[in-house]
């Protein structure tokens, strides 16, 4: 098959067209990847039986080892004959089995105990393996270009026209802020995706007839295998409830917009009357087929369109919250297109850093364009000063002395300094007050200051978050044995009959879970729950 016969531009311009990108996102959002995430439930289910003495470590070992063989394509032709594609997967490892072993095989699960607990593992370990790190460079490249221009003086601009001046790297710097921000809410999103082992209604009806007390933690006990919590109070329907993952959703899509914004940004900063930044572009590179001058912000456009693209699946989300009593399939086929905007996200964030690192800054022009504004834009700083001198209607008479310097084309200043009145108050300014009059690039007020405080907290923020997502790694890629068997001897306990209502709300804060485990050396020891 050709990769040029499919329909999705995803899969044959951008996803599909990069060999490196396409090999890091394949094993989260493609669907042989899925089928890993749901087989790695499967098994989980299974360590938990093999804890619990209720499945032998021979029947164990088999099933473990039959789902490590099944694949997409086998899975896809078993559903042509059953017509249900988690009961295909089920079948396809089941064959390959002892009958013994078979019975355990799915035991207690209904499909999306399976495939959204699959669908909450594998976005949780996209955005913290890859996407989570992309923005993170992202981050720092604007940090560093910030810092970089944090004097570089600039004309701010309000309603498309010029305003008053601040810095380029104020400029980076708000959006610094802006992205860390939406960094910070992706992560909280991610860290609150939830699973469910509850059955076909989330009551746990079939794990009540093993377990009539303590189902509840044989469902934590699972998750815990996977490094996943329950919802908040241990319920759920037919489905996780589906707040968590549009919680996800919203957050990709408000971090897309603010990578949006900058790319609308940067580009009309490179339009021919502006140019004050241009875009790296090979010598080969293009511009028009039939003009052979142009040099178009191309990366900048394609960023903004594809936010275009995916921004209204948003409303697809909100739409998808809703599935009547304890579940219908209204939202099978709209969420399977999610994986496609955390693709989407992902490569706009890759390329809006790849093509900021390369941005070519021309002070030059951003000295320039100040100039040609700069006998009006010293209006504020002049109503200002003389407001604080006392001077009445300051304003009023200053917006005056624009109009008249417009009309007759001086400068205000000059107009001012003819004023015998406002000339007095000019006399009581300090000299420093006085050159910001003379000299507009000078007028930025605290865009310095602020670019490198803004930069030095995000700098923090992004290394801690950094070194969070390397040690949840590397703690829950060997989940001490021990850590299940408390779980498992406290399950015991209640169904003895030692219990009380905290025991029924067992979910627990990821956060804190995860810090124990690295604190504890987790790292260290074997892998528990293969993958």
């Amino acid at each position: 098959m050709d990769i040029y016969d499919f329909v999705n531009p995803m899969d044959f311009r951008y996803y599909g067209a990069d060999p490196s990108f396409f090999e890091r996102l394949r094993p989260y959002v493609s669907e042989t990847g899925f089928f890993d995430y749901q087989r790695r439930v499967e098994t989980a289910l299974i360590v938990a039986f093999r804890e619990l003495g209720w499945c032998s470590s021979k029947h164990a070992d088999e099933i473990l080892g039959a789902f490590s063989s099944v694949t997409a394509a086998e899975v896809y032709e078993e559903e042509k004959r059953t017509g249900h594609i988690v009961r295909a997967l089920v079948n396809c490892a089941a064959r390959r089995v002892s009958a013994e072993a078979g019975n355990y095989v799915h035991l207690f699960l209904t499909s999306n105990d399976t495939t959204d607990t699959a669908n909450s593992l594998r976005f949780q370990e996209l955005l913290r393996d890859i996407v989570l790190p992309d923005v993170l460079d992202l981050l720092e490249t604007l940090i560093a270009l910030a810092e970089e221009h944090a004097d570089t003086p600039q004309i701010g601009r309000t309603h498309g026209q010029h305003a008053v001046p601040v810095t380029f790297g104020f400029a980076l710097a708000l959006y610094v802020d802006r992205l860390g921000g939406r960094v910070k809410a992706l992560e909280e999103s991610r860290q609150n995706l939830r699973g469910k082992i509850a059955g076909a209604v989330g009551a746990y009806n079939a794990l009540s007839l093993q377990l009539p007390k303590a189902a509840v933690l044989f469902e934590k006990l699972v998750l815990s295998c996977l490094g996943m919590q329950p919802a908040p109070g241990s319920i759920a329907s037919q489905i996780v409830q589906p707040e968590f993952i549009t919680d996800m959703a919203y957050a990709i899509q408000s971090c897309f917009a603010v990578m949006a914004n900058l790319a609308d940004d940067v580009r009309h900063l490179c339009r021919s009357e502006i140019a004050e930044v241009q875009e790296a572009q090979s010598a080969d590179a293009v511009g028009s087929s039939t003009m052979p001058h142009k040099v178009n912000p191309k990366s900048f456009e394609n960023i903004k369109s594809l936010w275009k693209a995916y921004m209204p699946r948003m409303t697809t989300m909100f739409m998808d919250q809703i599935s009547e009593h304890q579940r219908d399939l209204t939202n099978s086929a709209s969420q399977r297109f999610l994986p496609e905007l955390l693709t989407a996200f992902d490569y706009c964030a890759v390329r809006l850093n790849q093509t900021m690192k390369l941005l070519r800054v021309d002070r030059q022009a951003m000295t320039r364009n100040l100039g040609a504004s700069g006998e009006q834009i010293i209006a504020e700083p002049l109503y200002v000063l003389l407001a604080l001198q006392g001077c009445p209607n300051a304003y009023e008479r200053v917006r005056k002395l624009a109009r008249e310097a417009r009309q007759r084309g001086k400068p205000i200043i000059e107009l001012a300094r003819q004023d015998a009145e406002i000339d007095g108050y000019l006399a009581k300014m300090r000299p420093e007050q006085r050159c910001v009059l003379d000299d507009p690039a000078r007028y930025t007020g605290q865009s310095s200051p602020r670019t490198h405080a803004v930069c030095k907290y995000w700098r923090l923020q992004a290394d801690r978050l950094r070194a969070d997502l390397v040690g949840e790694k590397a703690a829950l890629s060997a989940i001490k044995p021990a850590h299940l068997r408390r779980i498992n001897e406290r399950l015991q306990q209640i169904e003895q009959g030692e219990s009380n209502a905290a025991d029924f709300c067992p979910a627990e804060d990821r956060r804190e879970v995860i810090r124990q485990l690295v604190e504890a050396g987790d790292s260290k020891v074997g892998r528990s729950v293969p993958e």
